[in-house]
């Protein structure tokens, strides 16, 4: 039983981590012709270093579509992408939108269930997702019907798509809008006559005789002629690798979440592989009692062939009796591991490769260890057997002792690497953000209502008491979505290139989020300048003023040269301490924050006074949101939430870790109970004879378990080195990171230790407490 136990145990976390790693290698597979589908990206350099950016530039768009368009079958922009207000009649629904070319359908292969894919030709029409027009239509047939996004834009539906999977870089996309609509903002002059200001993504989908490579090549120089005072460069990355790879280091792809994969693949490679060594171990002891049993049967007859097929045979049979307890268990488990790993995997029953490699697995697993002890017994002499001059021989559990070691080492270095994943996240977490996150709440400006009423709404949220103040920006506190290159200052060196985060935001912003001015002073309505596209006001984070060279950066002057601003000039009114805006374990990007138009802002940022309860204040304040805003629901969300956000990776990695740190110390002790037992069952007679003498229970105690705490402190001694090698260069490869404290390797060796006793104990005080009557009475 405890054999099969062990076994199942470790196929069910083989089986569970080979469904994840397929999931993630299977990303963005679900296109039709995803190994022709690519991403553009751009690079700047500076000073030799090349620089990533997949945030495109929207005139790069038409500049490959006419120059490049030999390599391209498809090309599509795409922008806007994110929460919108989805009406139809008395409906008003929140969902996930945005603007994307007439290619886009036809480039991810969109299988439409109600009309065609081309109907983002017609710039009054819109494709919805099934379940969003179901939401929102019911069971009417929705073609032709009308919705209205964000109060504002009135499109006609031209189709519904099926919801695009979970694995997939638009998955929860519920509509796409037409990209020649009037309304769409990236469409107009500004955006598509600026090199400068990258606002969107771009894709392409390359002609049949095209290699990615020949592409990347081709368009390299295309964004160069129309940028002056740097280089940029354009390139391609294959989209089915984005998800994998998405770290760049220098302009090639570096590693990311494929390391996740490797990770995963090597626990549950070795959780497996100590379900097999427990398997093999408990096989061979086992099988060592059985001496007498082969004596007799090769005494009246019994080949050797036939020997070695039943051990076999029996091991096989335990091996495919482990798969189909693992079956169960996985089936069972799986709803728990995909809450855990945020996805919706299921076994793929119907697929004969999963079914080969399972039974060619096990059948493996039962041969190797079934063969030692077929090959080793079958080999036994049966007269000195059935004389009882039959030892096994004192080197007969040296394999099972080093396979001890192997078991001890693995799971000491799993438990080692959870803990101190754990501590990283919350190192992170612990990490002063520059800006007080408590009690602020975001809503989305994306109606016209919102836009015009915003004075309104903040003047009377103010006067209930029920927050303290409200600003807006173009950006959360917890993200850059732009950037822009092309400024420059003075005793800048000519050529370089620098890329800053450009966030507008009026002048209440830095209040409510709580920033900290460390020189020249916040934007106010006292000075009305701050607003003036030429020579108004700009703040500098920390990061940036270092990046300027600038010694006392206040009141210098900082110009922006774009195409539709050339050389516009601004003033430098202060400086803040950095945010952390992006990776909580990264360096903080240089960002210039400019007090701009309010037409610019898609958020509000409103901070609940800190003697109101939360629930009693947005009681409060939806009200107030509907008066203003009456055909919209009132969305919210809190900052808190979406920081918190940033760490859900790496926390979810340390649960799973944790989880196969634990299983794998199951495991192990499983095999450790099944050896003490099989010790116990060896020494009876000598355990028996020693209490004759006088020995006690605490002097056999030590006896029967001072074999095993000896092979756990050696795999500590293991473990622990390397351990501290591998997970010491993890942590270098974020700028913001833990130390590795010695208690952890302390803990964890105190751990085992105690584990390993409590495991052996049970066998060890029921041996010394026996009756030594009972096991000498046959001498």
């Amino acid at each position: 039983m405890i054999n099969i136990i062990g076994l199942a145990s470790g196929m069910v976390i083989a089986l569970l981590i080979g469904l994840w790693i397929t999931d993630e290698l299977q990303f963005d597979h679900y296109y039709e012709k995803h190994d022709r589908l690519a991403q553009v990206a751009v690079q700047p350099s500076d000073k030799g270093i090349i620089y990533t950016n997949l945030i495109i530039q929207m005139p790069l768009g038409n500049e490959l579509r006419t120059k490049y368009g030999k390599d391209f079958k498809y090309s599509s922009l795409v922008a806007g992408r994110g929460a919108h207000v989805l009406a139809a009649g008395d409906k008003k629904l929140s969902g996930v939108a945005m603007y994307a070319e007439k290619d886009f359908p036809e480039m991810f292969s969109l299988q439409m269930l109600k009309g065609n894919r081309g109907a983002l030709k017609d710039p009054s029409t819109c494709l919805l997702s099934q379940s969003k027009a179901l939401a929102v239509f019911g069971q009417q047939d929705p073609i032709n019907k009308t919705i209205l996004i964000d109060n504002n834009v009135t499109l006609k539906v031209g189709g519904v798509y099926k919801d695009l999977p979970e694995n997939t870089s638009f998955y929860e996309t519920d509509c796409i809008m037409p990209w020649e609509n009037k309304a769409n903002w990236f469409n107009s002059d500004d955006p598509q006559g600026n090199w400068y200001n990258h606002c969107g993504l771009l894709y392409v989908q390359l002609e049949d005789h095209v290699t990615m490579e020949q592409a990347a090549a081709s368009i390299k120089d295309a964004p160069v002629s129309h940028i002056q005072g740097y280089v940029e460069n354009a390139t391609l990355f294959p989209l089915d690798k984005l998800h994998l790879y998405n770290e760049f280091n220098n302009g090639k792809m570096s590693g990311g979440r494929i390391q996740h994969v490797w990770l995963f693949g090597i626990i549950g490679v070795f959780v497996l592989l100590l379900a097999c060594i427990n398997f093999m171990n408990l096989s061979t002891a086992r099988s060592e009692r059985r001496a007498k049993e082969v004596g007799i049967r090769k005494a009246i007859g019994s080949l050797r062939g036939q020997l070695i097929g039943q051990f076999i045979c029996e091991s096989l049979a335990v091996a495919f009796l482990s798969l189909l307890l693992a079956l169960v268990l996985v089936q069972l488990s799986l709803p728990l591991f995909n809450a855990l790993a945020n996805k919706h995997m299921s076994l793929p029953w119907s697929n004969i490769y999963f079914w080969g490699s399972l039974f060619a697995f096990t059948f493996l697993t039962g041969l190797v260890a079934g063969s030692y002890p077929a090959f080793y017994l079958s080999a036994f002499q049966p007269i000195r057997v059935l004389k009882g001059t039959f030892r096994v021989g004192r080197w007969a559990a040296v394999p099972r002792k080093a396979l001890v070691v192997v078991q001890f080492t693995v799971s000491v270095t799993l438990i080692i690497g959870t803990i101190i994943v754990f501590r990283q996240i919350q190192y992170a977490k612990d990490r002063p953000v520059g800006y007080d996150r408590a009690g602020l709440i975001a809503v989305e400006m994306n109606t016209d209502d919102l836009h015009n009423h915003d004075e309104a709404i903040r003047r009377e949220l103010l006067q209930s008491g029920v927050i303290t103040d409200m600003g807006e920006t173009n950006s959360l506190p917890t993200e850059i979505s732009s950037g822009n290159g092309g400024f420059y200052w003075k005793g800048v060196e000519p050529g370089n290139n620098f890329n800053f985060g450009t966030l507008n935001v009026d002048y209440d912003y830095g209040r409510t989020v709580g920033w900290k001015v460390v020189a020249g002073r916040d934007f106010s309505r006292s000075f009305p300048a701050d607003t003036a596209s030429s020579m108004g006001g700009v703040i500098l984070n920390e990061s940036a003023a270092k990046l300027t060279g600038l010694q006392h950066p206040v009141g210098e002057i900082i110009n922006y040269k774009g195409t539709i601003f050339a050389n516009v000039p601004h003033v430098i009114v202060g400086v803040v301490k950095d945010m952390v805006m992006e990776s909580p374990y990264g360096k903080p990007a240089p960002v210039i924050f400019f007090c701009g138009n309010r037409s610019w802002m898609s958020s509000m940022v409103l901070r609940i006074h800190p003697k109101i309860p939360v629930r009693q204040a947005l009681a409060k304040i939806e009200p107030v949101f509907k008066k203003y805003n009456p055909g919209s629901p009132f969305d919210f969300r809190f900052i808190d939430d979406i920081y918190a956000k940033k760490f859900a990776d790496e926390e979810r990695i340390g649960r799973l870790a944790g989880i196969f740190a634990a299983l794998a110390i199951f495991i192990s002790c499983l095999g450790l109970f099944g050896l003490a037992s099989f010790m116990v069952e060896q020494r009876v007679k000598e355990i028996g004879v020693r209490k004759v003498l006088g020995a006690t229970v605490f002097n056999l105690w030590k006896l029967l378990s001072k074999d095993f705490l000896v092979l756990v402190i050696f795999s500590c001694v293991i473990a622990i080195p390397l351990t501290w090698y591998f997970l010491h260069a993890w942590l270098q490869k974020y700028e913001y990171h833990t130390n590795i404290s010695w208690w952890i390797f302390a803990a964890t060796g105190a751990g085992a230790l105690m584990i390993t006793l409590l495991t052996v104990s049970y066998q060890a005080i029921q041996a010394a407490l026996a009756n030594p009557v009972k096991s000498l009475r046959s001498e």
